[in-house]
C-alpha cells in the first residue's frame, strides 16, 4: 500500500487539501467496489495534531505530525495563499522534513503555488517545474536556478509540480496513475471530470510583464511599450527612452523582465490581440492590423506559439457570449 502524506500548511488553499484527500480515498473506494484491496494510505500531516489555519478560522485535525512520521512514499504540498514569501516563511519548519524524506526515497509533489515551498527546499534547483502563470515573474525572481516551464504537469526525478489553479486536479490524476496504473487513472479522470489531454497553460495565461525589479530605466521602457505596442518599435528608439546604450539596454531589459526586448513586444501584441478576440467583432485580419502586424502567417505562428490555439480557435473558446 502506498503512503500518501498531504501536508497541512498554514496559509494554504484548504479546498485543495480536502480534494487531494478525497481523490485518493475515492480510488480506494473504486478498488473495493471491484473486490480489490485499497491501494493508498492517506494521511494529513501537520506540525501539530490540531492545525489552526487562516488565523484560527479553520481547524484541521492532523492524522500525524512531521515529528512522528519518518517514512512515506508521496508528499503533497498544497497551494499557498496570500503573500507567497510570507507563506513560505511561516511554513519553513516543514522544509528540513521534506528534504529528509526525499533523501530517504519519498517522492514530492507541489500543487499550483505550493511550488514556492518546494523550491525553497532547494530540491527543484536545475529541475523542471511549473506553477500558476500569475506567479511566474515572482517565482523566477526568487528561484532563478529552477527550470520553470509553462506546463500543466512536470515530472523530474521524483519531484512533481502542476500549473495554476485547477491544474492540480491533472497532477492528482497523473499521480494516481503513476502509483497504480493507467486504467485506474482514466477511471479517476472520468469520475472527477478532469481533462487528461491538457499539457500547458498557454491559452489561460495573461501576460503582465515583470515589474518585480528596481530598474527605473527599464520601467520607463515598459510603460512606453505598453502604450505603443502597435507601432514599429526598434532597439535604438527604446534604448534612447531608457537613456541607455543599446547593448546595456538589452542586457538590463533581459535581466529585469526575463525576456528579450523583441519577445516582450511580441507578448504585448499577442495579449492585445487576445482581448480583441474576446470582446470585439472585428475580423481577424482587422485585429492583426490593430496590433501592428501586416503578415497574417507571421501573426498566426506567434499567436499559436503563445496560446497553443489558432486565432479562430481562441475566439471560439473565449469570445463573450450570452447563455441561451
Amino acid at each position: 500500500m502506498k503512503r500518501v502524506s498531504i501536508l497541512v500548511v498554514e496559509k494554504s488553499l484548504i479546498a485543495a487539501i480536502g480534494n487531494a484527500q478525497y481523490m485518493f480515498k475515492s480510488v480506494n473506494d473504486f478498488l473495493e467496489e471491484n473486490g480489490e484491496k485499497p491501494m493508498f494510505q492517506v494521511q494529513l500531516v501537520g506540525l501539530s495534531d490540531e492545525m489552526k489555519l487562516h488565523e484560527g478560522s479553520y481547524i484541521i485535525q492532523s492524522d500525524t505530525t512531521i515529528y512522528r512520521l519518518k517514512t512515506t512514499d508521496l508528499i503533497l504540498i498544497p497551494p499557498l495563499s496570500g503573500d507567497l514569501s510570507e507563506s513560505v516563511d511561516i511554513n519553513k519548519e516543514f522544509i528540513p522534513w521534506i528534504k529528509q524524506r526525499y533523501k530517504d526515497g519519498a517522492q514530492v509533489a507541489s500543487l499550483c503555488v505550493g511550488a514556492f515551498l518546494l523550491a525553497e527546499t532547494g530540491l527543484l534547483d536545475y529541475k523542471w517545474c511549473s506553477t500558476h502563470w500569475k506567479a511566474v515573474n515572482e517565482f523566477r525572481s526568487k528561484y532563478p536556478k529552477v527550470r520553470l516551464v509553462d506546463k500543466v504537469i512536470t515530472d523530474d526525478k521524483g519531484l512533481y509540480t502542476s500549473g495554476g489553479a485547477n491544474s492540480y486536479w491533472n497532477l492528482l490524476v497523473y499521480l494516481v496513475g503513476k502509483f497504480s496504473n493507467y486504467e485506474i487513472a482514466v477511471k479517476t479522470s472520468k469520475y472527477f471530470e478532469v481533462d487528461m489531454t491538457r499539457i500547458d497553460q498557454a491559452s489561460y495565461a495573461i501576460f503582465e510583464g515583470s515589474r518585480l525589479h528596481n530598474d527605473n530605466a527599464i520601467h520607463r521602457v515598459q510603460d512606453y511599450i505598453e502604450r505603443h505596442y502597435q507601432d514599429r518599435l526598434n532597439l535604438e528608439g527604446l534604448a534612447d527612452i531608457g537613456q541607455l546604450g543599446q547593448r546595456t539596454f538589452q542586457r538590463r531589459f533581459k535581466r529585469a523582465t526575463h525576456h528579450t526586448v523583441n519577445t516582450y513586444i511580441q507578448k504585448m501584441k499577442m495579449e492585445a490581440a487576445k482581448k480583441f478576440l474576446e470582446h470585439d467583432d472585428s475580423t481577424i485580419s482587422e485585429i492583426i492590423y490593430e496590433v501592428g502586424y501586416t503578415d497574417f502567417e507571421a501573426f498566426r505562428r506567434v499567436f499559436k506559439r503563445e496560446t497553443g490555439l489558432s486565432p479562430l480557435q481562441y475566439r471560439t473558446k473565449y469570445q463573450e457570449r450570452q447563455v441561451e
